[in-house]
């Protein structure tokens, strides 16, 4: 048999021939199907592939519906790589050598587009099939392929270019894969030794290179060694530790409660270089008296990192048991019910009233000062990607804080930025004015008619200073009054991202 990096060139060069891509894929099945593929809802793709021969339609049906295909369906749509040399990749298994023999998945392969500063790259990711393709129960040591909380990672992430990339937990290898392309080298760790083995897959067939390391957290990290970015999608879901409640490798790190997320917010500073940032995503416990924020906090204590964390769902703890419990592919009945009355169980023995789920942005600062700590909350749709949105927030933070009077400044308004007026019937005057970000985070301030009229005169020639000033006189007020009352909602709207910096 040819050479495993042979082959994989072969189906490299095969499925790029048969336009296996996302946007292949899409205008072949349409953009209903696409959509409800998308949903994990596999009929309508199903329905719009039906007895076509088309290469694409049958490496959609067989790599990521799940479905059988015979072999000479296979043979053609991948005419370097064969039957023969998807088996012997471990990517199906054929029931025989004959031509109408049935070809059965082992696995799920499907295509997957990135589209960032070094423009679109098309991949293709092998990991376990889901429960959608087998109606089964996953197994412990499934491999998720690209899901929700890969794709939210994936937009929040900083991609400013850097040395060294370290992504913990790397499964599938899709958070490596995004890292490859601003950095000179990516390490990635996984408990999952089946995680390692289809990273290395997934890295061969992409034509890039990682460093796979077996272990947990920031076990693998050698003395010594620093990350310009540390990514991490991690094991974060709380799972009672209880005997008969099944874990799962990709989701499960087996501490209890939140641990495993304070854990590695409390160490991943010893990883960071001078300025790096490291990324990742988690849940925590909501419990009376305390308020997220201050749960979150309270891991960060002692680390001198800045931290900016964004809350982006909150779950009461029967939505959440019942969102994990079905996550493993578990149906109603009985067993739903047993396993359901275990988390509850869980929950209310630790006093929790609900988890919340967010974006973890921290770094390790290279100046002296106070560190960073921003949270905030925001439930609502954002634009993707939000790296960027990070990556511009910390630099203004650093320019902010040594920035003592903001009178000198040129600001101008951002280019997403609109206003809302509020009329109460028959008064000229607005009773509320809203600024408000059309991407990014889509924060919404309020602000005053002096501070609306501040920002309306931000050009980019008047100074903030001149703009108080004509205000204080239009006003009849002290300059100083004025200054003192709107500048520190200034210094807000520019940390929001409402006003810029002059570049």
């Amino acid at each position: 048999m040819s050479d495993p990096r042979e082959l994989l060139a072969g189906l490299r060069a095969d499925l790029s021939d048969a336009n296996y891509t996302v946007d292949g894929i899409g205008a072949l099945i349409g953009d209903v199907a696409h959509a409800a593929l998308d949903r994990e809802q596999a009929l309508p793709a199903l329905r719009a592939t039906a007895g076509s021969k088309d290469p694409a339609a049958v490496l959609l049906r067989v790599g990521t519906l799940g479905r059988t295909v015979i072999r000479a369906d296979l043979d053609a749509a991948l005419p370097r790589t064969g039957t023969a040399g998807a088996e012997f990749l471990g990517l199906v298994r054929a029931a025989g050598q004959g031509a109408d023999d049935e070809v059965k998945p082992l696995v799920d392969l499907r295509p997957y587009s990135v589209d960032d500063a070094k423009g679109m790259a098309h991949w293709w990711l092998v990991s376990d099939l889901g429960e959608v393709a087998t109606g089964e129960v996953l197994s412990s040591d499934h491999v998720l392929g690209v899901g929700g909380a890969s794709l939210t990672l994936a937009s929040a992430t900083v991609r400013t270019p850097v040395d060294r990339v370290l992504d913990i937990g790397t499964g599938c290898g899709i958070q490596a894969l995004h890292a490859s392309r601003h950095a000179r080298r990516v390490t990635a760790t996984d408990t999952s030794e089946r995680a390692l083995d289809l990273a290395a897959v997934n890295a061969a067939l992409n034509e890039v290179a990682l460093d796979l390391r077996h272990g947990s957290l920031l076990d693998p990290v050698e003395a010594g060694e620093e990350f310009g970015l540390v990514v991490s999608n991690p094991p974060f879901v709380i799972t009672p530790r209880t005997e008969g409640v099944p874990t799962y490798e990709y989701r499960d790190g087996g501490m209890p409660g939140d641990s495993l997320v304070a854990q590695l917010i409390g160490k991943v500073g010893h990883v960071l270089a001078p300025g790096g940032v490291a990324q990742l995503l988690g849940n925590w416990e909501l419990h009376d008296g305390e308020s997220w924020s201050q749960r979150v906090e309270g891991w960060l204590e002692g680390t001198g990192l800045d931290a900016w964390v964004v809350q982006r769902e909150v779950a009461d703890p029967a939505l959440y048991a019942e969102t994990w419990i079905r996550d493993g592919g578990q149906k109603a009945g009985p067993r739903f019910d047993e396993l359901y009355g275990a988390w509850l169980d869980d929950f209310a023995a630790r006093g929790v009233t609900g988890v919340g789920f967010g974006v973890v942005t921290v770094r390790r600062p290279a100046r002296e000062g106070a560190p960073l700590r921003r949270f905030e909350e925001n439930l609502a749709a954002l634009s993707d990607p939000l790296g960027e949105i990070f990556a511009t927030g910390l630099a203004v933070h650093d320019a902010l804080a040594g920035l003592h009077d903001l009178g000198d400044l040129t600001l101008t308004v951002a280019g997403d930025v609109t206003d809302e007026r509020f009329h109460t019937p028959g008064d000229p005057d607005p009773r509320i004015v809203l600024l408000r970000q059309g991407g990014g985070l889509r924060r919404v301030a309020q602000v005053d008619g002096d501070l609306a009229g501040l920002v309306g005169a931000c050009d980019g020639e008047l100074t903030v200073g001149q703009i108080t000033a004509g205000l204080a006189v239009l006003g009849d007020e002290a300059v100083g009054d004025v200054r003192s009352r709107l500048y520190p909602r200034v210094r807000d709207l520019v940390a929001d991202g409402f006003l810029r910096l002059p570049s």
